[in-house]
């Protein structure tokens, strides 16, 4: 693969690196060069990608990026720690570096990021750093409220198709408009070669939902099911690098009553095959029986939980119900057992929720998890947004991401209706990179505000260049300018909705002072 998909040159910008005090560590950057002559440094996902000449083979795969650090560690302790661990006993690791230089951007403010600050947050349990030692490529990020708020993309083939070639390609293309994670949700055919060849050719961590792979090895009959084929359906993931699981641990035989009676019932799919299961066996959830057994596997591997909130509501009129809640507080529950054994923990999120009931779940979840990261898909704030829902979602989105969330899980214009395709990928990333970055605005993040004050001068100065690079998506900012100005060759001093007689800017600038 070559990276014209990651081509910065086009958006006159370059792929540059920060050093770290610690051996190896070497953090890309996305440097902005505008007209003006200054630089803007910026988030960026794409990884090896932006280098510029690279080219690869989904065969080949990407340089693994930790190796040495997971080599150097091994060989002093004898064994594989989590980052809990490490942080829990005072060390910095490589990675937390990582994520702190990478989450400065490169702004000078009077409270940085520090790496001794990402291992406190950490060691409280209030972040995490999905890094499977098993999947090297990726390169550090981190998920926690005192952070940038992340994005995470969803992928995966179905039984309709799709090839392996096909999914990796998805997985770029939603890292090239800003995914901080990608999530593989494939139930189709060959998904243990589709996921290995996404884990091997991706720089940002992987998640999964397990029960899917381990419904399709029972052919889909929920009966069959067993902790058994659960367990070596981890084992196997684990060892292919996924970073981290969600897992619906957290939904008990006591609500699944709470929930049938709901307008739409249970609308996780997860929570659908695990309250289907209890009802058919009547014995409770295995992945709440045997949730040590899931604790000490994923940490040998350093694979964080996600626990999964299998009675999200589904529409707002089952927001914040018993069923909802009750599954919560099980939560909290279990990202304690967790903790015990130095498992890093995120905790899944609504949801449908009206923009009134926002707050309180923020609330209770920090209450009730203990201040563990929240990860929400939306809130979607309305029922009615079809074809819209990527709106509906990140107005909830950008409310629930100032209030304390950590990271949200895109919607497309797809939700509800159909599998998404290319541009409807673009779209709800980019919608949700937004909602993610008005709440980092809005939690006073250093540095985030930034990029609009210097987006916001170079509209005055009719930069156009600067403005569609500073832009989450220059290419279509580029595209609807050009679409009315035809001369590309300059800098005009009007856009084309004002037109040069009646450009507030243009007209500011001529009042004598």
């Amino acid at each position: 693969m070559e990276n014209k998909l990651f081509d910065l040159k086009a958006e006159q910008a370059e792929r540059v690196y920060i050093k770290g005090a610690l051996p190896g560590v070497e953090v890309g950057m996305k440097r902005v060069n505008l007209q003006n002559g200054e630089t803007v440094l910026l988030y960026d996902t794409s990884g090896v990608y932006a280098e510029e000449g690279f080219e690869t083979t989904v065969a080949e795969g990407i340089p693994k990026k930790r190796q040495a650090w997971i080599d150097e560690r091994f060989e002093k302790d004898g064994e594989q720690h989590t980052q809990l661990w490490y942080a829990r006993q005072g060390v910095v690791t490589p990675e937390m570096e990582y994520v702190a230089i990478r989450e400065n951007q490169g702004a000078e403010t009077e409270t940085p990021i520090t790496p001794e600050f990402v291992r406190k947050e950490i060691a409280e349990g209030r972040a995490i750093i999905p890094a499977n030692y098993k999947h090297p490529e990726a390169e550090p990020m981190i998920i926690g409220r005192n952070f940038l708020v992340k994005v995470n993309a969803n992928i995966g083939n179905s039984a309709l198709g799709s090839s392996i070639d096909e999914e990796v390609e998805k997985a770029l293309w939603a890292i090239k408009w800003g995914a901080d994670t990608v999530m593989d949700l494939s139930t189709g055919a060959d998904i243990h070669q589709t996921r290995e060849a996404i884990l091997r050719n991706v720089p940002v961590p992987v998640g999964t939902v397990p029960m899917y792979q381990a419904l399709e090895k029972v052919n889909g009959n929920v009966e069959r099911l067993s902790w058994e084929i659960f367990e070596e359906t981890l084992i196997e993931q684990c060892e292919q690098g996924v970073d981290y699981f969600t897992i619906h641990a957290g939904i008990l035989k006591r609500h699944v009553p709470l929930a049938v009676k709901r307008v739409t019932g249970i609308v996780s799919r997860g929570g659908s095959i695990m309250a289907k299961w209890m009802s058919i066996h009547n014995q409770e959830n295995f992945l709440y029986t045997h949730f040590e057994d899931i604790c000490r596997l994923l940490k040998k591997y350093d694979v964080a939980f996600s626990l999964g909130d299998g009675l999200r509501p589904g529409s707002i009129a089952d927001a914040n119900d018993a069923a909802q809640f009750g599954e919560l507080e099980t939560l909290g529950e279990l990202a304690g057992i967790a903790w015990k054994h130095d498992v890093q923990v995120i905790i899944e999120g609504p949801g449908h929720v009206p923009m009134h009931k926002i707050k309180e779940n923020m609330e209770l979840q920090l209450e009730k998890c203990a201040g563990a990261p929240f990860y929400t898909l939306g809130p979607l704030v309305s029922d009615i947004g079809a074809g819209y829902d990527h709106i509906t979602s990140a107005i909830g989105a950008a409310m629930i991401g100032w209030f304390g969330t950590a990271m949200l899980c895109y919607v497309t214009t797809k939700e509800h209706l159909s599998l998404p395709n290319k541009d409807d990928v673009r779209e709800g990333v980019v919608t949700f990179k937004l909602a993610a970055h008005a709440a980092d605005v809005a939690k006073g993040h250093p540095g985030a505000a930034y990029r609009d004050w210097q987006m916001s001068r170079a509209r005055y100065d009719f930069r156009w260049q600067d403005q569609f690079n500073l832009s989450l998506d220059p290419a279509r900012a580029r595209k609807f300018h050009f679409d009315m100005i035809r001369d590309k060759g300059r800098d005009n001093e009007f856009c084309a909705m004002c037109g040069p007689n009646f450009c507030a800017m243009r007209i500011t600038k001529s009042i004598e002072q």
